[in-house]
């Protein structure tokens, strides 16, 4: 698609990142040819990073081999921008966050990172019609919201966001050279489809992957073809293209953008359970199928469905039982969610205050450990004589433990049991006394085990322990509120600005792009008000 990543808008972003400066996207597939190639997983060859990881393909662990020493690929599915993120995508990213923290900090390495952003899809024109305003601003209004709500959560940002609309002329050359292969047809209506019976037997590496879920068609070959172009219908948005006027499908965004940033060969793809099928199905047929390869993306990693806690389905945007990352931050702010994402499997997992108030009392006990730890070390707790070389031992066997627990599929939750229990042990020696009799102190290896347990817990993105100055949540709640509501007033008052007609006879009216802000405003009022903060609007009358 590219001539190389050196040659890319991408290529300086690399640069800044630290990436090798001879580092450049593989455009040949190391593995099989395309038409000898099936289902069948090959190991690839190259670095071993020392870890094993759950892949998706397979099925079970497989040790984590990149294609270049010290430097991982990684591609995953970001937003679809028409709603508010809720709680079961807050703890994906965190989960996949903590991923990279680990292999960047533990094993040395070299993530480079690439998110796309679809912003023109089914679902976004659906909500642009009924807030009557243009998809563009929809987008970029939840876009923004999703960002801020990443970096309440101090989830690192990829380095590279990239907006499907932005690359639509990608994307159609990358359409042209799947049916040059062979791969896919245009029909007469306009339509592109993918054609699944070109590859065999190669389609169906997903559980549930033969079910077809794509709508029924005259004009497909195979019930199970999906789309890659689509015709547009009347007041959609569109783009030219060879076929007539349209717009992408939903998965061809996902191969063109990572092909354009990684080439042919891609070490990590990840992304939500739901999304193996037919989304990642989809992307792997289409991008092999673009390549002429057998193997484009080694490893997909998975994250499980989050349920509220007594029901079946997952949380889920569609199905308007969600807990948004905002409401939940107010809430329990984000440590509570890293270390609840910590102390959970990427499993289907139950959510429910209770569980999320039990993540908290494990964090207040290390704080509290940390604060007596500290507190010893400047002579103002005195206990009784420190078993020092116990103390020692437990630390070397944590350090040991945890290392092993985060080779094995980043297995945070053994690993946060092991410092826990540290935690455990060493409280045992901080039992305070009334008398201090003046025997030898041990202050040493207190600091050592409060260094290790701080940067375990900055290794997870969570550095609350660090802050010099405990302000208690109540302390400046008055002035917040104040500063809230005033905001929300300036940006209600400017949502409500009329605009000037250019016909004398008409009416002023509201600006339709500021229209969301309105209802932006109302849901900050609601939602404040679940919390029991109540804001009433005061009119003044002369």
């Amino acid at each position: 698609l590219l001539n190389g990543l050196k040659s890319s808008p991408q290529s300086a972003l690399l640069v800044r990142a630290g990436v090798p400066s001879d580092f450049v996207p593989v455009r040949r597939c190391h593995n099989h040819c395309m038409h000898a190639a099936n289902k069948k997983w090959t190991r690839p060859s190259g670095y071993d990073a020392g870890v094993k990881v759950f892949n998706s393909l397979t099925k079970q662990k497989e040790p984590l081999i990149l294609a270049r020493e010290k430097v991982a690929t990684w591609y995953s599915c970001g937003p679809t921008v028409y709603d508010h993120a809720h709680l079961g995508h807050a703890c994906s990213y965190v989960r996949f966050d903590i991923v990279q923290r680990i292999l960047t900090r533990v094993f040395g390495i070299t993530v480079i990172h690439a998110m796309v952003i679809t912003d023109i899809d089914d679902k976004i024109i659906k909500r642009s019609w009924e807030e009557n305003i243009s998809p563009s601003v929809l987008t970029r209004m939840f876009e923004d919201e999703f960002k801020k709500d990443m970096l309440l959560l101090k989830v690192l940002p990829p380095l590279v966001y990239l907006r499907v609309t932005e690359n639509v002329h990608h994307i159609v050359t990358f359409i042209e050279q799947i049916i040059r292969n062979g791969h896919a047809y245009a029909t007469s209506d306009g339509d592109v489809y993918f054609d699944i019976q070109s590859i065999g037997d190669r389609y169906g590496r997903f559980i549930g992957a033969m079910e077809s879920q794509e709508t029924v068609s005259l004009d497909k070959k195979d019930p199970r073809d999906f789309a890659l172009w689509k015709k547009s219908k009347p007041q959609e948005p569109f783009w030219e293209s060879p076929w007539g006027r349209g717009r992408p499908g939903w998965h061809i965004e996902c191969s063109t953008v990572a092909s354009s940033v990684f080439g042919s060969q891609l070490d990590i793809h990840s992304g939500g359970i739901d999304l193996a099928f037919p989304h990642h199905e989809n992307e792997i047929a289409q991008s092999e199928a673009h390549h002429q390869c057998g193997q484009w993306c080694n490893y997909f990693l998975h994250s499980g469905h989050l349920h509220l806690k007594g029901r079946a389905e997952k949380m889920s945007k569609s199905l308007k039982n969600y807990i948004t990352i905002k409401v939940n931050y107010v809430i329990f702010v984000h440590v509570s969610i890293v270390i609840f994402c910590s102390l959970t499997r990427p499993v289907s997992i139950d959510y429910s205050d209770g569980s999320m108030l039990e993540a908290r009392a494990s964090l207040e006990t290390v704080s509290a450990f940390i604060n007596s730890a500290q507190a010893y070390m400047r002579g103002k707790l005195h206990t009784s004589p420190i078993q020092e070389a116990l103390l020692w031992e437990k630390l070397e066997e944590t350090k040991s433990s945890v290392l092993t627990a985060l080779a094995d599929d980043f297995d945070t939750p053994r690993a946060v049991s092991a410092v826990l229990s540290l935690v455990y042990h060493a409280n045992c020696q901080l039992q305070p006394v009334s008398n201090c009799t003046g025997e030898a102190r041990s202050p040493a290896v207190l600091g050592a085990l409060v260094s290790y347990i701080l940067d375990i817990f900055d290794l997870f993105g969570i550095n609350t322990f660090k802050s010099p100055v405990s302000i208690s949540p109540q302390t400046h709640l008055e002035g917040i509120l104040d500063l809230l509501t005033q905001f929300r007033s300036e940006v209600r008052e400017f949502a409500l600005t009329q605009q000037e007609r250019s016909n004398s006879s008409s009416k002023p009216g509201l600006y339709p792009e500021r229209i969301p802000l309105l209802k932006a405003c109302d849901t900050f009022r609601d939602d404040l008000a679940a919390l029991g903060v109540i804001i009433k609007v005061t009119f003044f009358f002369f």
